[in-house]
């Protein structure tokens, strides 16, 4: 039954590949597949499922959903732009607000909310948007990996490995992934001072956005604190995490029920939520339970270990890398639920803990998207708001500005997480 389940698993794989569109009931199908052929027994299909992961994405989203609507980072972004006395410098601060905010909110929304601001501020200055979007788009990937709450891999990281908030700071007493993205992000300055170096024209501004409602704001602030909160309370259930998101999602729509007396926000706000990707994520779980059951992770997780003979750094930066390369032309979310148990895995066999080899994972397959601009949906999405407003932004543009962002950022990645953790 191994073989079929291998060739199972890699026909799920270019599926998604092929057909990006239909990669949610491609893993959906599988898992229903290892149900029905024992792979996978009933009894083991909604333990396999982690809900605290499904819980916190779908959470979040609510909350960001009312916060974009508030017209809060509308209102950062005009305040970046007074403060700028050129249009490299707001290409910079845009980007960098980016990436801020990406550490917090997922990398889609990122670029949905602060687009619109991006184009009237090109449109103002009569200039092509293409450079600013695709930079706004590559920051907000950069820095999603950075905090648990950032994108949808480091949720999944944070509940595979029992990390809380403060663990992607600081974790059994060295830094943890968030300086290491920091760094990587800083460094990335000194790329878009010499990618934009001929943008110097003068800029104004005169728009002062007035913000609806503060409760949004309130409550994402409250997501983080309280997630710091709860890192300091030992034994609590593994649902914690996701139990904090969705409490804050029914503030917001109450609060914005008790203030509007409508449904419509609500309404608007459950609509938010990417329900492809919980059901992506659900048939992912089931997928690798059955390829863990029938002994395929910890195979893999062999031969991997036997391809360094020993050597950790050697691994290590194959796992970096290689989660790069292969970031750039296929999703995230699901290499990352897949590499996970092998990680684990691969550390064991090494006799190390598995910090090192899970922000080596992390650090190259969410960096890695920004190769191409197929490789991570904030891009996808950055390109069709392009495209929409008439600008078509080829591969060539895209590698322009993604390709000295990934390598920069991944490099300094890298050599930071391999000499704070070996």
């Amino acid at each position: 039954m191994k073989p079929a389940m291998i060739a199972l698993f890699l026909l799920m794989y270019l599926v998604m590949i092929a057909k990006p569109k239909f990669r949610t009931w491609a893993a959906l199908a599988v898992a229903l597949i290892f149900c029905v052929i024992g792979a996978v027994p009933i009894g083991q299909v909604l333990p396999a499922i982690d809900f605290n992961v499904l819980l916190m994405i779908a959470g979040t989203m609510v909350v960001v959903d009312y916060f974009i609507d508030s017209k809060m980072p509308n209102l950062i972004a005009e305040g970046l732009l007074r403060k700028s006395k050129n249009v490299r410098m707001v290409i910079i601060l845009m980007s960098l607000f980016s990436g801020f905010v990406s550490a917090f909110i997922d990398n889609v929304a990122t670029v949905l909310m602060l687009a619109p601001v991006g184009l009237a501020i090109c449109r103002k200055l009569d200039i092509n948007p293409t450079g600013m979007l695709l930079s706004i788009a590559v920051s907000s990937n950069l820095q999603g990996a950075a905090t648990l709450v950032g994108d949808t891999t480091s949720i999944m990281l944070g509940a595979y490995a029992k990390m809380d908030f403060l663990s992607f700071f600081f974790m059994n007493g060295r830094p943890g992934i968030f300086w290491a993205v920091e760094l990587g992000a800083l460094g990335t300055v000194g790329v878009m001072l010499f990618l934009f170096r001929h943008e110097t024209a003068p800029v104004t501004s005169s728009q002062h956005t007035k913000v609806g409602t503060w409760y949004p704001t309130v409550a994402l602030v409250g997501i983080i604190v309280t997630l710091i909160l709860a890192s300091f309370i030992p034994g609590k259930p593994d649902i914690t995490n996701g139990l904090i998101c969705c409490l804050y999602a029914v503030f917001c729509m109450v609060a914005d029920l008790m203030k509007t007396r409508r449904k419509d926000g609500a309404v608007r706000s459950l609509k938010s939520v990417d329900f492809e990707t919980i059901g992506l994520l659900s048939g992912m779980f089931v997928v690798i339970r059955g390829l863990q059951n029938a002994g395929v992770i910890d195979d893999v997780a062999a031969f991997i270990g036997g391809l360094g003979g020993g050597n950790v750094f050697l691994l290590y930066t194959v796992i970096v890398w290689l989660s790069v390369v292969l970031s750039a032309f296929i999703d995230n979310i699901p290499y990352v639920a897949t590499m996970l148990p092998v990680v684990q895995g691969v550390a064991a066999s090494l006799g190390i803990e598995p910090y090192l080899l899970y922000f080596g994972l992390l650090t190259g397959a969410t960096l890695g998207g920004n190769l191409t601009p197929v490789g991570a949906s904030a891009n996808i999405t950055a390109t069709g708001i392009l495209r929409r407003e008439g600008y078509e932004a080829s591969i060539r543009d895209f590698a322009k500005i993604g390709m000295p962002f990934t390598l920069t950022a991944v490099t300094i990645g890298y050599l930071f997480i391999w000499f704070a953790w070996h």
